[in-house]
């Protein structure tokens, strides 16, 4: 079993801001592979069946992203899955808007939500889709505006970026023997 928590903040008041990126490419998943709805478990919004032949766990952590650690350890406890098969779908204001990477482990980049999952995980060795959301045009703009502001690109681009996001999703699980993945 693997588990797949893709980060951002509840409400609708942040629902297509950069920072959600991870919920956008969360949805994107649960769609694409028919997964049932979405409903309250481990402090968030979860939804358990297979992609790509793996039996997996999705997860949309509800309690803010500076704390997911706790809804992301809470479901791999009670699922028993080791820390190296958690994918973990985040923003990524280093990448470029439009980039998505692979990485395990490594450095967090800052990222609260990543140290979240750190420390109440107890490790860094989770696997991780990086969606880029660039930095602000304006250096002199708060990087925490930037993130907790609206896409300002076009919708056809945002949408683009999120299914290329997911499409790295499934790769990875299918190279985890989850079967294969035509993408």
């Amino acid at each position: 079993m693997y588990l797949i928590v893709a980060l951002g903040n509840p409400g609708p008041e942040y629902q297509f801001h950069r920072h959600n990126a991870g919920f956008m490419v969360g949805e994107e998943l649960r769609r694409r592979h028919g997964l049932p709805r979405l409903r309250s478990k481990f402090q968030g919004l979860s939804a358990e069946g297979r992609m790509n032949g793996a039996r997996v766990v999705l997860l949309l952590p509800m309690t803010f992203m500076n704390s997911s650690g706790k809804a992301a350890a809470e479901a791999a406890r009670k699922h028993k899955i080791p820390v190296e098969r958690i994918l973990v779908i985040h923003d990524e204001v280093e990448l470029p808007f439009g980039e998505v990477r692979l990485k395990e482990g490594q450095g967090l980049g800052g990222h609260n939500g990543l140290r979240s999952l750190q420390q109440c995980l107890g490790s860094r060795d989770f696997w991780r889709v990086r969606v880029g959301v660039g930095r602000p045009d304006h250096t002199d703009e708060p990087l925490i505006d930037h993130v907790l502001a609206p896409f300002s690109e076009p919708r056809d681009e945002i949408l683009g970026l999120i299914e290329r996001a997911a499409d790295v999703a499934d790769e990875w699980l299918a190279g985890q023997g989850g079967g294969s993945c035509l993408v």
